[in-house]
């Protein structure tokens, strides 16, 4: 299991400050839309169609931010999207009807998508050799925050009143301004100057755009175990309903312990098309075990659900492995805020899109579904191999160029 807290430096205040951030993450995670469904009263409705309008907006915010985080420093950058993310935060206890509402969860969610893509410099500065691997850590540091602020977000809901809600969203908002507070320690980060070309060189990229499409699909498996098999385990089967914290539990605790190790073999982007396919592989048997959990008696269904996650899980490592490596070794470093942002866009509408494909195919359409989006996953990880060689191509041809006009330049400067 890696150490929560890294040897003091850089890698220490980042690790420090994604820590605080996600157990802020977590309180809202758990219990926000409880928030506003049953504290600010808002229907489920207005709830669900704001979160998503929020989602869409954010997703361009991601590309635009990365540059800027690019161009002028990526410290300073993803200090201002804490900031602007808690102030938004803290104004949900302001919120009193729809319109109200609409603004502030797109404010927080703009901000957030915006500090993705502003953090993935810093990742990549101060990671090291290896800043995939430094990404797979923080992914272990993230899973035990937001399990702390789950445990805090539960303890809220149980006692149900206004007050602790509002109390949850002003300690989510700190949560954030500290987060920020910490960078303050991180030396600056100059940016690297640019080789000339098109400003937006990463939405020209198709290879890339393509590996984007491919994890976004691929992304939907994060659904899966908080929306699809929760539905499932209380419709479907017999299975005690406890279980679904334990799979939660059960996917988190793997996540901790096994993610830096599952990307240490992960080391290139060929690697990272390799993993791809053995996630897919691995989802699909995953989701033909969870349609077997039907029907059979609750011993059995508990079993086969538990067998299932564990599967499932060993699929994300290899799917977030993946993802680490080949987003960040295909992005030049002069532009990796840009790059990020554009390879976020996958996941975004993975989020937004995710869960009703799950209900409609998973959940309405029962067992046959459980099959079909499994092979839609397999299907995706035998798309990443040939994706990524397409993109290795395309990178190798970009730097031939690259070089060739250097060389241009220098002998008629030498003439």
């Amino acid at each position: 299991m890696p150490r929560l807290v890294p040897n003091a430096g850089p890698q220490r205040v980042l690790a420090v400050s994604n820590f605080v951030y996600t157990v802020g993450s977590g309180l809202y995670l758990t219990a926000g839309v409880l928030y506003f469904t049953e504290a600010v009263h808002l229907p489920a409705g207005q709830v669900g169609l704001g979160l998503g309008t929020a989602g869409l907006v954010a997703l361009a915010l991601g590309v635009t931010v990365g540059h800027l985080a690019d161009r002028y420093g990526a410290r300073g950058v993803y200090a201002t999207t804490l900031v602007i993310q808690a102030l938004a935060t803290a104004g949900f206890v302001l919120v009193d009807g729809y319109w109200s509402f609409l603004l502030a969860v797109t404010t927080a969610a703009g901000a957030k998508a915006a500090g993705k893509a502003a953090h993935s410099p810093l990742i990549r500065h101060f990671g090291g050799e290896r800043p995939q691997e430094f990404r797979a850590y923080l992914r272990a540091v993230t899973n035990v925050g937001v399990s702390l602020g789950a445990v805090g977000a539960g303890l809220v809901v149980q006692a149900g009143t206004l007050t602790a809600y509002q109390l949850m969203v002003i300690g989510n908002a700190i949560a954030f301004v500290v987060s920020a507070a910490f960078l303050v320690a991180l030396p600056p980060v100059t940016p690297l100057a640019t080789t000339g070309g098109p400003r937006w060189i990463a939405l020209r990229d198709h290879p890339y755009l393509l590996l984007t499409a491919l994890d976004g699909v691929m992304a939907i498996q994060f659904k899966v175990l908080t929306v699809a098999i929760p539905l499932w385990l209380v419709g479907a089967t017999t299975a005690p309903h406890w279980l679904i914290s334990g799979t939660m539990l059960t996917g988190t605790l793997m996540v901790v312990v096994l993610q830096v190790r599952a990307s240490r073999n992960v080391d290139s982007p060929t690697a990272g098309g390799h993993a791809y396919r053995r996630a897919g592989v691995a989802f699909l048997v995953s989701c033909s075990l969870i349609s077997l959990s039907a029907g059979i008696p609750g011993w059995a269904a508990a079993t086969v659900l538990l067998t299932a996650v564990v599967i499932h899980t060993v699929g994300e490592l290899w799917h977030s492995a993946a993802a680490f490596e080949v987003s960040f070794a295909l992005a030049p470093p002069h532009a990796t805020g840009q790059y990020l942002g554009v390879f976020g866009l996958g996941t975004g509408l993975a989020e937004g899109l995710g869960p009703a494909l799950l209900i409609s195919l998973c959940i309405t359409w029962g067992r046959p579904g459980w099959y079909v989006v499994g092979a839609l996953f397999a299907l995706t990880g035998l798309a990443a191999p040939p994706a990524v060689r397409w993109a290795l191509r395309h990178q190798h041809a970009g730097q031939t160029r690259t070089d060739s006009t250097q060389k241009e330049a220098q002998a008629a400067y030498g003439s």
